[in-house]
């Protein structure tokens, strides 16, 4: 199985322009992603798909591959699906596509393995991760989304809000009655896959909680979760990156 990783990287972000190049200690955001994405012996590529000619050229320069991509994409979905088609022009075809969150500077290779190992299931078709949530803190928090599976593992439902909701109890509570789990925002996708859902129109689902993975849901397409036990950091804005840099 040819596996492919693809890290969307573009340069204007209404909350912190210019991010995939600010330093963290002593290396470029995206170099310390593709650097620690080239580490997982699953992926056969790696490739940033980026829609800034600084970005395509910084990557170049430490001995990355960059692709340069549509400014018009909105979401990096649709950024890797582009990838993906220039390179079946060239005649260069893979099995699966993994798309690397670009602003998670220090990414366990293990995650990447994790989701590659999901498409060993023949009926996978996109997978991603999930961490249980051990806080109701981190529950009630909208900007930590929270995903149901069913007994199969496929994802039922994602939501911003804590899902599903403990009837009787307080909400600080919640987590010594259920197991909640957060989403872990990096996607595993048959590349046949990902060609046919770039071409959905946005769901009210969708819209409603600004989550672009309940497109795919309202669609029909299963999304296999598996449980992992790596933390996810990412970085938004300028106040999350003061956070990595002070965290010792």
């Amino acid at each position: 199985m040819k596996v492919l990783g693809i890290i969307p990287a573009r340069y204007s972000s209404s909350r912190f322009p210019g991010k995939p190049l600010v330093v963290i200690e002593g290396k470029s955001m995206i170099r310390r992603v593709y650097e620690q994405s080239v580490s997982c012996a699953g992926l056969s590529e790696v490739i940033v798909a980026t829609d800034d000619s600084r970005i395509e050229k910084h990557v170049s320069s430490f001995g990355g591959r960059a692709m340069m991509t549509s400014a018009a994409h909105r979401s990096g979905t649709e950024r890797c699906s582009e990838v993906c088609e220039t390179l079946c022009r060239q005649g260069i075809e893979c099995d699966v596509i993994v798309n690397i969150q670009g602003d998670e500077p220090y990414i366990h290779p293990g995650q990447i393995e994790q989701v590659i190992s999901c498409f060993s299931q023949s009926e996978v078709m996109i997978a991603s991760l999930m961490k249980k949530i051990p806080s109701a803190e981190e529950l009630q928090n909208p900007d930590v989304v929270k995903v149901l599976t069913g007994i199969r593992g496929n994802a039922l439902y994602f939501s911003r809000a804590p899902v599903p909701f403990i009837r009787g109890k307080e909400t600080a509570g919640w987590p010594a009655y259920h197991s909640f789990y957060k989403h872990i925002g990096i996607y595993g996708y048959l590349t046949d896959i990902l060609t046919e859902i770039v071409k959905l129109p946005p769901s009210a689902l969708e819209m409603a909680e600004s989550l672009e993975q309940l497109r795919w849901l309202e669609n029909g397409y299963e999304v296999f979760m598996k449980e992992t036990s790596y933390e996810s950091v990412a970085i938004d804005s300028p106040a999350d990156l003061l956070k990595l840099t002070n965290r010792g």
